[in-house]
Order: structure tokens, then C-alpha cells, then sequence
């Protein structure tokens, strides 16, 4: 039997990992089998698998996956993981971060703000994808975000990235941009085929993930001025300058795809 490689996608909520999955499960040789932590996600047929010790789950994860369709020659597996599951479930990071040979996609937006503000919409809306280009249901409703709230998600994910970054080895580590990767899908796959050193497959178009948010911050935040003014000069002041990116991605020596 060939030897399977382990890989995670993390990130914050409203990133683009789904996205990402999906694209990676074009590929004949990779299985993403969604929300490993998630107990409502479709692909895991059993929640009772969350009862398991964290080395159990992983080894659920690793060893004893879903099986796909058409899939009968998969090298690589790997799971999703947002960073609030992590909170739910304490030590779990720290057994993730042991599993042998794993490698590890962190996906980020330019500006954290507007992955909270997402999340709020989402929630609001109950509307979580936008697939394909004829999907039109409208713009999602404008929010009303709390300075705690702001205060809270913004730091929580300079946490998690610090964490990411700091407990995986630099050539285990690949960041992918979701502005990048909605932008330019292909150029991203190439980066994540020569980064899990897997056969370079095209991208085949048929899996379009469409925002469905395309308005700038000051129209979907109500209280957009509010917060402005709030966060002015502290570290979190260029989220609400218009058109500069506010992310500054930790150091790594693999390019920021």
C-alpha cells in the first residue's frame, strides 16, 4: 500500500477554505473530507466519532477516511478546520500539530475584518455559499458589528495565525490568499500541487465560488464610521482605510500564494 500524506486546511471562518477543499477534491489523488470537528458536517456519517480521544479522531482522520466515488488511487488526506473548533475542543491543536509527516494550508483574508463581517451576514442570512455565476439571490444584508465583538475576532485571529505559524515547520506551511484564490484559482492550485508534491492537475473550471459580497466595508458595516473612529490609531487602523490591505502575514519562507 502506498504511503498516505496528511495535510490540515485551517483558518479563520469565512476564508475560503471550503472553496479551497472543493477545488483540491478535483484532483484523483487527494481526499478533503470537509469538518473534521464539525458534528452537523454531511461527509462524516458518524457523530459519535467527536466522542473520541484527539488521537482517536486524527487517527479517523488519517487512517480510516470516508472513501469517494470514483476515487481508487488517493495519496493524499486531509481534513478542514476553523479556528473556533479549536476552542471547543482544548488540547485538540496541540495532538494535530504531532501527527507525522503533516502538512499544513492556512488560508487568510487581506483584511480580518471583513472575514467577521462575512460570518455576521452568513449568520443573519443563512446563506453560507454562492456557486456559479447565475446564482443571483441578491446582496447579503448589511450588519451591525459590536466594537467587542471587533476587538475580540481581530485578535483571536492574530492569535491563531501566530500559533499556526509558530508550531508547524516553515517547508510544512502554505498560506493561500483568499483574494487569490477567487482571483486566480489555477495559479493557487499550482502553488498547493508543488507544495503537497502531487502531480500538477489543470483546473478545470466546473467548481466557481462567487462572492457574495462585493461591496466595500463602509456600505455593509451600518456602524462602519463608528468603528473607524474606535480602532484609529492602534494596530487594526488600516482595516478601514479603503483599498489598503490590512493583513500582514507573519514571516515564512514560503511565498504567500
Amino acid at each position: 500500500m502506498p504511503t498516505i500524506e496528511p495535510f490540515v486546511i485551517l483558518g479563520m471562518p469565512r476564508t475560503g477554505t471550503h472553496y479551497l477543499e472543493e477545488l483540491l477534491n478535483e484532483h484523483p489523488n487527494v481526499s478533503s473530507n470537509g469538518e473534521l470537528l464539525n458534528p452537523y458536517d454531511a461527509i462524516w456519517d458518524n457523530r459519535k466519532r467527536l466522542l473520541l480521544s484527539d488521537r482517536e479522531l486524527l487517527e479517523v482522520a488519517y487512517l480510516h477516511y470516508p472513501s469517494r466515488t470514483g476515487k481508487n488511487a488517493i495519496t493524499h488526506v486531509g481534513c478542514k478546520i476553523n479556528q473556533p473548533q479549536f476552542q471547543e475542543r482544548p488540547g485538540f491543536f496541540d495532538e494535530l500539530a504531532r501527527w507525522p509527516r503533516l502538512k499544513v494550508m492556512l488560508v487568510i483574508r487581506r483584511n480580518t475584518l471583513e472575514s467577521l463581517r462575512s460570518l455576521v451576514q452568513a449568520r443573519q442570512s443563512g446563506q453560507w455559499l454562492k456557486f456559479g455565476a447565475g446564482n443571483d439571490s441578491g446582496p447579503p444584508p448589511q450588519v451591525t458589528l459590536k466594537i467587542e465583538d471587533c476587538e475580540d475576532y481581530l485578535e483571536a485571529a492574530d492569535d491563531f495565525h501566530r500559533l499556526v505559524m509558530g508550531s508547524f515547520s516553515p517547508t510544512n506551511i502554505l498560506t493561500v490568499e483568499y483574494e487569490s484564490l477567487l482571483g486566480n484559482p489555477a495559479s493557487c492550485l499550482h502553488a498547493v500541487w508543488a507544495f503537497l508534491e502531487i502531480p500538477v492537475r489543470p483546473c478545470s473550471g466546473s467548481t466557481v465560488l462567487q462572492r457574495q459580497e462585493v461591496r466595500p466595508l463602509e456600505q455593509t458595516v451600518l456602524n462602519f464610521e463608528e468603528l473607524k473612529r474606535h480602532f484609529t490609531g492602534g494596530q487594526y487602523e488600516s482595516f478601514f482605510e479603503a483599498g489598503k490591505i490590512g493583513f500582514s502575514p507573519p514571516p515564512t519562507d514560503n511565498p504567500l500564494v
